[in-house]
């Protein structure tokens, strides 16, 4: 089945085996977060097969809430090497087994449904059986077929080649990716998902007023606890700085704002008054 148009991380259902790709850790880690932390607000079993990086204290960091002892196994992180791949082999069929234990695993341990995140930057080490990537990638919507599973497949649009890339979108039902509201060579201003709010990166001035705009607004009917994240922002002129400000007045009243930025920029914060304003907090360490 052919993927559809670009869907949001949290319109995914029971069924779906979606390709998210991404171009930088940030945005991977935002959408993956909000598919772990869905899937535990419902009850679901979550597997997040990811190497490197530091999972648990990723999904904390971002207000995901962990159960104790990973909710006697509601929660499952790992690496690929033992899951989907042993001793740098890969083999489809044998990925695909392991997936369909995991489902049977769910269901066997009461779990209403199964949410699967994998992170295919294994693909791209040296691994024997790499051209069987296809056939599993194909095999999934077998393995999902009447179950009440879901599977996340993550591809770094960067480093994958357009050929391997397009190989495998024919087997996803979704394609997913960040709402995005302008992206180029200097500035990136998007939706992020978990926490709820905006990332801004790069530098920002009146030129992207248009995009910073239709962000805030955005922000603004979240209501509730609203991060602006601007850690990966180096610069922000005066108007930017203004209009950020101003919508942040308009959320404090409704909940509490974070503002996530570097102290440069909290400092032009600081001088329109956020800083100690009630419902406001100014993390001016970017965290």
């Amino acid at each position: 089945m052919a993927a559809d148009a670009s869907a949001q991380i949290t319109e995914l259902a029971m069924d779906d085996h979606a390709c998210l790709t991404f171009g930088e850790e940030e945005e991977l880690l935002d959408l993956t977060s909000a598919f772990v932390r869905d899937g535990l607000k419902s009850g679901l079993k979550v597997v997040w097969l990811s190497d490197g990086l530091p999972q648990l204290a990723e999904l904390g960091r971002r207000g995901v809430q962990v159960p104790p002892d990973g909710g006697r196994g509601q929660l499952v992180t790992a690496g690929c090497e033992g899951q989907l791949l042993s001793g740098r082999a890969f083999r489809a069929d044998s990925a695909l087994d392991w997936l369909s234990r995991q489902v049977e695993s769910a269901r066997e341990n009461g779990f209403p449904g199964l949410r699967v995140a994998v992170d295919m930057g294994w693909a791209l080490r040296p691994v024997a059986g790499i051209e069987e990537l296809p056939k599993f990638e194909e095999g999934i919507a077998a393995a999902l077929a009447g179950t009440a599973a879901s599977v996340l497949c993550q591809y770094d649009r960067e480093r994958f080649d357009p050929v391997t890339l397009a190989s495998v979108a024919g087997s996803h039902t979704r394609s997913v990716a960040a709402a995005t509201y302008h992206a180029d060579a200097v500035l990136r201003i998007c939706r992020q998902y978990a926490p709820p709010g905006i990332r801004i990166a790069g530098e920002i001035d009146y030129q992207a007023e248009e995009a910073l705009a239709l962000a805030l607004a955005e922000a603004v009917r979240l209501g509730g606890d609203v991060v602006i994240n601007l850690a990966a922002l180096a610069f922000a002129d005066a108007r930017s700085t203004a209009m950020i400000a101003d919508a942040v007045h308009t959320m404090a009243a409704t909940g509490t704002v974070v503002l996530r930025c570097q102290p440069p920029v909290a400092a032009g914060f600081a001088r329109l008054g956020l800083e100690g304003l009630a419902g406001v907090r100014l993390a001016a360490d970017g965290r």
